[in-house]
């Protein structure tokens, strides 16, 4: 089945190249919505997760959890781009679209893919379709953001690539599938291992924004569109959280594990301390929640580092932070409308300017910061609480003085563009408010997990991180 509707995605989104008026591209746009309402209902209830699977994709609890999620935060990312970019060349208009849609296909083939070499093939094909988003302004800025994404990201998929040939050196084995890589590489050599799992994590962290090749994310996060910085910061950022989590769960029984597991904990907390670091320094609220994202994945990483109860808070973090840091962006979007630009120390007062739009940011500052009702205070709390148990004294210090400080970051920041005098030009007269409310839709959903997390999903979960 995934075959039809892949092909009928392609074909949507290639036609969007085609198209000679907006209304053929909004009408592209909503039939390409409804095919992927139409493909998660038919996951959801007929269960082809548990039954189905072909030579390359699987219906799998984790790629069906993560698809829902892209579909949904997909869906947000086409309307509010429509409004974002009504004032642009129609030409580059509706490119934007067809490679926005085209993302979202390859995207969707990285979260079923069950063999190591499609989910790099199409990790690779996502850099393709971003570069061309990222060059949507065709400005001497974007350019180089395009052509340095383009060059990191090929060599860090050429670095996976390294990883994975030494992968199946160590299985000895010309299988590629997760399933059988699981099995096969059980008793293989230590040091074969050992680099490969350190070369597909480098290689793949330019996707999943974490240390060592976060930066080229944030810098194309800044070069986007800030609808398409939504999708991004959230459904790209899943792809390579992904990724790597089915190579950490195929070295779960294999000798080298305690060594993986100290690796997740290095790199998360570099992750963590460049994220908190640069919190501070960042004069563009893009780039700022570019380096968010890059904190919350460090912690993620060191959930799976600490293991036990800390790999299903990981799931759980990875997923409230899709609702929360997608909302966030897609409110940034209309600050950039109203001051027409993201320049921390130039733009503020924005609670006088857009009440509905600064209540999103201070309420996403609270939820992103993990302070009740959000529920990355629930994930965070059970990662604080299994490297209490597990007696790492030296990461819970950490840790807490790491999260410190992006706590008073974070504050000082979104106060200071809502209440903070202006010293911009204002363009009131294009925007629409009403984007603001429905960015908060994502927010409350984040905010409604925090207070009650349904037992199919916490089943759900329980599945994916039990290996």
């Amino acid at each position: 089945m995934i075959y039809l509707f892949f092909l009928i995605w392609i074909a949507i989104g290639s036609m969007a190249f085609f198209s000679r008026t907006r209304r053929e591209v909004h009408l592209l746009c909503g039939l390409y919505v409804a095919t992927h309402a139409l493909f998660a209902g038919r996951l959801i209830f007929g269960g082809d997760y548990l039954t189905t699977s072909g030579v390359f994709f699987t219906f799998d609890q984790a790629g069906t959890l993560f698809y829902v999620l892209l579909a949904i935060v997909g869906t947000f990312v086409l309307f509010h781009s429509q409004e974002y970019l009504r004032g642009d060349d129609f030409r580059h208009y509706r490119k934007y679209f067809a490679l926005l849609m085209l993302l979202i296909t390859a995207i969707t083939g990285v979260y079923f893919a069950n063999n190591i070499a499609i989910t790099w093939i199409l990790l690779e094909t996502t850099t393709l379709c971003s570069a061309g988003i990222l060059y949507h302004r065709h400005s001497e800025q974007t350019l180089e953001a395009t052509w340095k994404y383009l060059f990191v990201c090929s060599t860090g998929i050429a670095i996976a690539y390294l990883g994975i040939l030494l992968l199946s050196a160590a299985a000895s084995n010309n299988s590629l599938s997760y399933n059988d890589m699981a099995q096969l590489i059980a008793n293989g050599n230590p040091l074969y291992l050992k680099a490969a799992f350190l070369l597909i994590l480098t290689g793949y962290s330019c996707k999943m924004e974490i240390f060592p090749l976060y930066t080229i994310g944030v810098d194309a996060n800044f070069a986007a569109p800030a609808p398409a910085s939504a999708l991004l910061s959230t459904g790209l950022v899943n792809a390579g959280f992904l990724a790597i989590f089915r190579i950490y769960k195929l070295f779960a029984h294999t000798e080298v594990f305690d060594w993986v597991r100290h690796v997740m904990i290095i790199i998360g907390v570099l992750s963590l301390l460049v994220g908190a670091l640069f919190l501070r320094r960042t004069n563009n609220y893009k780039r700022f929640l570019s380096y968010s994202t890059v904190e919350n994945m460090g912690i993620v990483a060191i959930g799976l580092g600490i293991g036990g109860i800390g790999v299903w808070a990981a799931l759980f973090h990875v997923i409230c932070h899709t609702f929360i840091k997608s909302s966030l962006f897609l409110q940034i979007a209309v600050v950039r409308q109203i001051y027409n630009g993201y320049r921390i120390n130039r733009i503020g007062d924005y609670i006088n300017i857009n009440k509905a739009g600064a209540i999103g940011l201070l309420v996403g500052m609270v939820v992103v910061l993990a302070f009740p009702p959000s529920p990355l205070f629930v994930s965070e709390l059970m990662i604080l609480s299994e490297t209490i148990t597990s007696g790492n004294w030296w990461l819970t210090a950490t840790l807490l003085l790491l999260l410190c400080i992006v706590i008073y970051s974070v504050c000082q920041r979104f106060i200071r563009l809502c209440y903070h005098p202006n010293q911009d030009e204002l363009h009131l007269s294009n925007v629409n408010r009403r984007l603001s409310y429905s960015a908060l839709v994502l927010l409350a959903g984040a905010i409604i997990l925090g207070l009650w997390q349904p037992q199919q999903l916490v089943a759900l979960i329980d599945k994916i991180a039990t290996f």
